[in-house]
């Protein structure tokens, strides 16, 4: 894939001393944006994290590659030790590029990043990348947003800095207020999660779709609902990362699931929230 030619357009340069923050997307290299595949032909090292596809990297075969992955409960290098390090070498006049799954400000800790590379005076650029809980979504066939089923959608992830759940969060302040609830890092601590919300009044039966190494070749999606969550990832033996989604917008799998179409496979219910009516109907 290194013979990808970018379009002819006054792309940035990565000069030596900076550090460019740059979202990877969820998994599937072709969600990568083009200022991150600008950034990667020109990288003199690339630090790349754990969710970040092998093939993604053969865009920098000039560039050493230095995996920086942090992964739940397996050994893994400590941020401040990561975050040093790209100040090292930007003072040693490298052209550094930190490639992180999905987006590096969701979840990501690429503002933690970020904010120590100013403090040392290195001069930083920030790419966006497509975050799982968007892209990872819509390649398993669910809306994040629908407007006849949510006007509101609630991101959070499952894990704080301690590897438990955050104990900052409302849950029943989010099971009250946001209609779709999207869930990073949870699977861990889904008993406990589900409970919470449950307890703030969800519905046992409320729909919820668990989706896997999203967008890669290896995705997984697993409709079950908010009762049985628990339950039904230890029974399907489902592993990390996962980003779980919970609320009325997963039924719409039954019509949006293109990958299943594109595979022969016909929908399994053209009008899934039981309208009556066109899709486009106000």
């Amino acid at each position: 894939m290194t013979d990808t030619t970018l379009p002819a357009t006054d792309w940035p340069t990565l000069q030596p001393g900076w550090v460019w923050l740059c979202g990877a997307g969820p998994g599937d290299p072709g969600l990568l944006t083009l200022h991150a595949l600008n950034a990667l032909r020109q990288a003199d090292v690339v630090i790349y994290d754990a969710l970040v596809q092998e093939a993604i990297l053969d865009w920098a075969p000039q560039a050493d590659h230095i995996y920086a992955g942090k992964r739940g409960g397996k050994p893994s290098a400590k941020q401040r030790d990561i975050s040093l390090r790209l100040v090292d070498l930007a003072q040693a006049g490298k052209r550094v590029l930190r490639l992180k799954g999905g987006d590096p400000f969701v979840f990501g800790r690429g503002g933690e990043e970020a904010q120590t590379l100013v403090q040392h005076g290195v001069p930083i650029r920030i790419i966006p990348g497509i975050s799982a809980g968007i892209g990872g979504l819509a390649y398993a066939g669910i809306p994040v947003t629908h407007r006849d089923v949510n006007q509101s959608v609630t991101f959070v992830t499952g894990h704080d800095q301690s590897g438990n759940t955050p104990s900052s969060l409302d849950w029943a302040g989010i099971a009250r207020g946001s209609q779709v609830i999207v869930i990073y890092m949870g699977m861990k601590h889904a008993a406990q999660i589900s409970a919470q919300l449950i307890a703030a009044g969800r519905s046992v039966t409320e729909p919820v779709a668990v989706v896997t190494t999203a967008t890669t070749d290896n995705q997984a999606v697993m409709e079950t609902t908010l009762g049985a969550l628990d339950a039904d990832i230890k029974a399907a033996n489902l592993e990390p990362p996962a980003i779980i989604c919970i609320g009325q917008a997963v039924r719409m799998r039954d019509v949006l699931d293109w990958q299943a179409q594109a595979a022969g496979i016909p929908p399994v219910n053209l009008d899934p929230l039981a309208r009556g009516r066109p899709a486009e109907s106000a």
